[in-house]
């Protein structure tokens, strides 16, 4: 029986090898809220998992879930508390929610040019590059480097095969090697518990805290990313099949409105989650799904063992799959690059926002003004020559 890859949800290998396409952008990052904010690892990878389900049931295509990336960096770095946290996931929850109701988020995708959505798409993809060379792959010392270059070799020559999907044997090899380097601490593993999110409301002053602190931070990488970017690439691989910045926002908003009152952890969608997604062999959400159901078993049966089972999935490895991540958002350039003034635009924009503070909400702006004062200039030049 056949399955179309839009239409309907695939559970094969591709799939499952798509399914480990995020993991590199999304695991150090939960795992750095929950030892930051001390934050209960069964509600995180719980809620995670079920967003990441949700979503592929909806979209049924590898449409990814995220952490929010602005907002756990603040997270880390500034230890907020468990509360705050869920105050913010509901502010930027109804923040998201009003764009897309007042079709705000309409005139926004249509006023920000393509090219600038390029520029956010290769910004994002440097900030990963460089985290994932700088930061995962340098992890272990000699050992992470010598199994960092076997992987990235294994990548290269496996890159497309859709028989033998790259991403398995990364996994499959990085697991051999943390069990082999921490055999002594992951047998210690304490035995398998069951445990259920535990419902919570924030209280006024936790979204307020948590609006200003953590969501004013975000809401123009969601914007640029999250929406825009994410839309433009679902159009670029599915394009039998579109998707509008309205849907997008409005399960944005509902993911961030449900993880608030358990626990969860703000999350978003992502045009690089779906690029490694799409990378690694995934076509439907059945990737998405099965990557979910993984955090869901995880979370539900596993999250006392969390620091001996997170050196099962050494982050040399991760940051092999961030980088090929990385490398599939920056060659999105690709379909500007015939112009040169809008590859222009979005070399800065990317440049902008992967090297200064709040550097997406700036590249988008100056970006946008940027390209509308380019695209006047044959109006000014015809006018001059007519006076």
């Amino acid at each position: 029986m056949k399955f179309s890859a839009i239409h309907d949800i695939r559970f094969d290998r591709n799939e499952l090898a798509g399914a480990f396409g995020d993991i590199g952008t999304d695991f150090p990052l939960i795992i750095g809220m929950i030892i930051a904010a001390k934050l209960d690892p069964s509600n995180v990878f719980i809620m995670f998992g079920l967003m990441q389900i949700l979503t592929g049931v909806v979209y049924k295509r590898p449409m990814a879930v995220q952490p929010l990336k602005a907002m756990a960096a603040i997270i880390i770095a500034q230890k907020i508390t468990s509360p705050v946290i869920a105050g913010a996931a509901l502010a930027i929850g109804a923040v998201m929610f009003i764009l897309t109701l007042t079709g705000l988020i309409d005139w926004i995708a249509k006023t920000v040019p393509k090219a600038v959505v390029r520029g956010i798409q290769f910004g994002l993809g440097l900030t990963l590059g460089i985290l994932a060379l700088k930061d995962y792959v340098v992890h272990d010392g000699m050992p992470g480097y010598i199994l960092a270059g076997l992987l990235f070799v294994v990548v290269v020559m496996l890159w497309g095969n859709r028989k033998c999907p790259a991403s398995l044997i990364v996994i499959g090899l990085g697991i051999i090697y943390g069990l082999l380097c921490h055999w002594g601490t992951v047998a210690k593993i304490p035995v398998v518990s069951f445990k259920t999110p535990a419902f919570f409301v924030p209280g006024w002053a936790d979204v307020c805290t948590g609006f200003f602190i953590l969501a004013l931070p975000q809401i123009p990488l969601s914007i640029g990313n999250s929406v825009l970017a994410t839309k433009q690439l679902s159009q670029d691989i599915f394009p039998e099949k579109p998707i509008t910045v309205r849907k997008i926002g409005f399960t944005y908003s509902l993911m961030n409105l449900i993880n608030a009152f358990f626990s969860g952890i703000p999350t978003c969608h992502g045009s690089g989650g779906m690029a490694g997604h799409y990378a690694f062999g995934a076509r439907t959400g059945g990737s998405v799904i099965i990557y979910g159901t993984m955090y869901l078993i995880f979370g539900m049966f596993f999250s006392t063992g969390l620091d001996q089972l997170v050196k099962v999935f050494p982050f040399p490895a991760l940051g092999i799959i961030l980088f090929f991540e990385s490398l599939a958002l920056m060659f999105l350039l690709k379909d500007i690059s015939n112009s040169g003034r809008d590859l222009m635009i979005a070399l800065m924009v990317g440049l902008i926002a992967c090297g200064m503070k709040n550097g997406f909400l700036i590249g988008l702006l100056v970006g946008t003004l940027v390209f509308y004062i380019f695209k006047s200039f044959p109006q000014k030049i015809e006018n001059c020559k007519k006076t």
